[in-house]
């Protein structure tokens, strides 16, 4: 029973041969402008700048660079199916594509008709249609010549089908006497020409009754050889003295010599063997992405809104550690690695970690390098206007820089093409794939039942049937699994799956209304404990946050943070102006438990001890009323490299700068405070910096960005308008024939003459013009006013009433009767 064919697909329409387009621009040209606007949304580099004309936009959408963003596109199926129209004729009749992709009827071993491929093609060949690849109706598709010079095969470019050039094509520089005898050594008659034996050869091997025959034959070991042959490559290295099976072969023109050393198999005898079919195996399905595992959707949306709340403390944390001594920025730019693992032991976190929280804050404006002659990066003012957000705003400001980033993260530490490594900050580190494959892995988790996870092998295999280009694939592949570890450290997602908010932040609309529900309140409380830690129940409010993280070192984080006392930090406490009353104070206010006996001892020792010893400005000096306490330290060996000396009982003199001096002492096991000029203790909280305004690193898109509807419809009138006029019929003038494709050429007087009657007569007439800037078009105008060197008009081309000077007018011709 015969296979039906099907009925040709909606792209093409029912189109006569009569009507059928005889080029790109005629196709285009039939369409509506739903279906123009369509395209240029899909290829916005057809736009830079907006064609003059449906010819201009063909010849645009056949350049190579465009041919192969749009294959880059495509999915595998409807790559498949472009690759199989640069194998076969040209034009390719519809049933041929579809046996070329679906086998014969759907009959023998992987013809492709169980997996939907019969049914999937229409899809396919609508979607090279739309995007300008693939143009005619279905008796004679046609493939965009740049598209089957990319992906029909060559002797230096094998195609993806496997298949290698045709009979006619390896024949090309072969004798004629060499021609002959394989078409007799086939069984064939001898012919006059080589093109007829040729055409005569390429007969027997499109003949499926006389191949069979042909091939039957053979000996088993050919059957061998051409076993290992027919999915491709095509090419085999033969020895000067073939072995008998290779011989039987090359005799026959089963196979063709390519070289040498090297023998093709002919396309026609390949697709005998395969049954007809371009490819091994067709994909017309898109993987099915199936849930892995399901939670209740309440989990996932507390365990992201856990990991949501890390995240601000994170950036926060990182940022903050940046504001007094940022690291340098690198002169190549970047951070340096030293600079990155110091960062990651601040932050607890390992090194790719470390570099993603940096590169977010980057990414939010909320880091930057300052611009001074020795350049660091610090916190920009926008940071501060940050941290007085509510915390879903907070978190929604961090989500909506990291959905559209260009910067990858996960490339810190990877080598360029030059084998320099890329730095955290640095350059080359935007990836314009990046936007892309994050929102489809969110949109693909999206698309599951709320609460579910998916399996990450699927969802590549999902994402590498979207966009099958080698070599881009792989990096997908990479982002892919990136995006699915930074959304759930940053809260997007709950144990795989997205959360109510992530949803949110996917579709466009406020994530932080959903995810402010979810965030416990702020505390203003903390448990002192006797072993000289604190524990906060909960996030602190950012008062008491402030005050608790210069009194005390984080010692672990998590739904409750654990602070630990110590008499360094307790000493940073008093450096910053406060004195031990304050602290004991403080603590008596904020802890729900009695302050510890211990905890009570210890400030009062650092403070008992603090600013016993003045250092000042000499170079520096020690200033002690204890004189005991300076001969101790002018007995310590460890004093050597100070330059102390003696000027009075109770002062000594140092080399030192004062900085120094605090230090060396302070690493003496003392507690010196710094003097001012007038004796008073100096308050050692140093200024946070901040740089000067900074706007957030614009995303870098690859090629030019998508356009809005606005810019469409104005693109559409605008190529329809110069169209227009391009095609517009005109009369034959009397004085010189107006030459197809170029300007109008008329005097001056008969300019003026045929336009002052336009005006009088209110018809329309067709012009030449240049422009200030040198640019000609051709353009049809009703003239209304003709004066002062100038004609005033409706242009139909631009839709609007223009003015054009009259000696900018190459010439004039006066349209024909039926286009009036």
């Amino acid at each position: 029973m015969e296979a039906t064919v099907p009925e040709p697909s909606s792209a093409a329409g029912s189109a006569t041969a009569s009507s059928a387009p005889r080029s790109l621009a005629e196709a285009l040209r039939a369409r509506d402008d739903a279906s123009l606007a369509a395209l240029l949304h899909a290829r916005p580099d057809l736009l830079g700048p907006v064609p003059g004309d449906m010819t201009q936009l063909a010849t645009r959408a056949g350049t190579r660079a465009s041919v192969v963003r749009a294959l880059d596109r495509l999915d595998r199926f409807a790559l498949q199916t472009a690759e199989a129209l640069a194998v076969a004729p040209d034009p390719c009749p519809y049933p041929v594509l579809e046996s070329l992709l679906a086998g014969e009827h759907g009959s023998g071993p992987g013809s492709g008709a169980d997996n939907g491929a019969r049914a999937e093609l229409p899809r396919a060949v609508a979607t090279l249609r739309d995007q300008a690849l693939v143009w005619g109706d279905d008796e004679r598709l046609r493939l965009v010549r740049t598209a089957r010079e990319l992906l029909a095969p060559s002797a230096g470019r094998p195609s993806p089908t496997g298949l290698g050039p045709t009979v006619a094509e390896a024949t090309a520089g072969m004798s004629p006497t060499r021609i002959q005898e394989i078409v007799a050594a086939a069984g064939l008659p001898a012919t006059h020409d080589p093109v007829s034996a040729v055409t005569a050869l390429t007969g027997l091997f499109t003949d499926p009754e006389r191949m069979s025959a042909l091939l039957d034959e053979a000996p088993a070991e050919a059957h061998q050889v051409l076993g290992r042959l027919v999915w491709g490559p095509p090419y085999g290295e033969v020895t000067p003295n073939p072995t008998p099976p290779v011989r039987w072969l090359r005799d026959r023109g089963l196979l063709l010599p390519a070289s040498a050393r090297t023998v093709v198999l002919p396309r026609e005898v390949a697709l005998h063997l395969r049954g007809g079919l371009a490819h091994r195996q067709t994909e017309p399905l898109a993987p099915a992405v199936p849930a892995d595992r399901e939670h209740r959707p309440q989990l996932v949306d507390a365990n992201a809104a856990g990991q949501a709340l890390a995240a601000l403390a994170t950036v926060e944390e990182l940022v903050k550690s940046w504001e007094h001594a940022g690291p340098p920025v690198l002169r190549a730019g970047g951070l340096s690695v030293r600079d990155l693992k110091r960062t990651a032991a601040t932050l607890d976190a390992t090194e790719p970690v470390a570099a993603f929280w940096i590169e977010l804050a980057y990414a939010a404006g909320l880091l930057a390098s300052d611009g001074e002659a020795d350049e660091r990066y610090a916190p920009t003012p926008a940071f501060d206007d940050w941290v007085e957000l509510p915390p879903a705003e907070r978190w929604s400001a961090l989500a909506r820089a990291w959905l559209p980033a260009t910067r990858t993260a996960g490339l810190v530490g990877d080598q360029d093409a030059k084998g320099r490594t890329l730095a955290a900050l640095g350059p080359d580190l935007d990836r314009s794939a990046a936007p892309e494959v994050r929102r489809r892995v969110l949109e693909l988790l999206a698309a599951l039942p709320e609460g579910a996870s998916a399996d990450a092998d699927a969802l590549l295999a999902r994402l590498d049937w979207e966009r099958p280009v080698r070599g881009a694939s792989a990096l997908r592949a990479r982002l892919a699994r990136w995006t699915l570890t930074e959304a759930e450290v940053l809260g997007v997602t709950g144990r795989g799956a997205l959360a109510a908010h992530g949803r949110a932040l996917l579709e466009h609309r406020d994530p932080a209304p959903l995810l402010a529900p979810l965030f416990p309140e702020p505390v203003d409380h903390v448990l002192l404990q006797a072993d000289l830690t604190a524990v906060a129940p909960g996030p602190l409010r950012r008062a008491l946050g402030d005050v608790l993280a210069v009194l005390a070192d984080v010692e672990s984080k998590g739904g409750a943070t654990v602070y630990r006392f110590t008499p360094g930090s307790v000493r940073r406490a008093l450096d910053s102006g406060r004195t031990a009353s304050d602290l004991h104070a403080f603590l008596a206010e904020h802890s729900i438990t009695p302050v510890p006996q211990p905890l009570a001892y210890l400030i009062d020792d650092v403070a008992r001890r603090h600013g016993h010893l003045r250092v000042g400005v000499a170079s520096s000096y020690v200033r002690c009323d204890d004189d005991g306490m300076l001969n101790e330290i002018l007995a310590d060996r460890r004093s050597a490299g100070l330059g102390l000396r003696r000027l009075a009982p109770t002062v000594l003199a140092a080399q030192a700068e004062p900085g120094a001096l605090l230090d060396g002492l302070r690493t003496m096991g003392y507690a010196p405070a710094a003097e001012s000029l007038t004796g008073d203790v100096v308050v050692a909280r140093a200024d946070a910096r901040r740089t000067p305004a900074r706007s957030a690193p614009v995303p870098v898109p690859d090629g030019p960005p998508v356009p809005d509807e606005t810019l469409l419809g104005a693109a559409v009138r605008a190529i329809r308008a110069g169209d227009l006029a391009a095609t517009a019929v005109r009369k034959e003038p009397a004085a010189a024939a107006v030459v197809p494709g170029e300007l109008p050429r008329t005097s001056a007087a008969e300019t003026l003459a045929t336009v002052q009657a336009a005006a009088l007569t209110g018809s329309a007439v067709w012009i030449g013009y240049v422009n200030a800037d040198g640019a000609a078009s051709q353009r049809v105008i009703a003239p209304v006013r003709v004066e002062g060197g100038f004609v005033t008009g409706y242009d139909h081309t631009a839709d609007e009433v223009r003015t054009y000077a009259l000696h900018r007018i190459t010439g004039v011709a006066e349209l024909a009767e039926e286009h009036l």
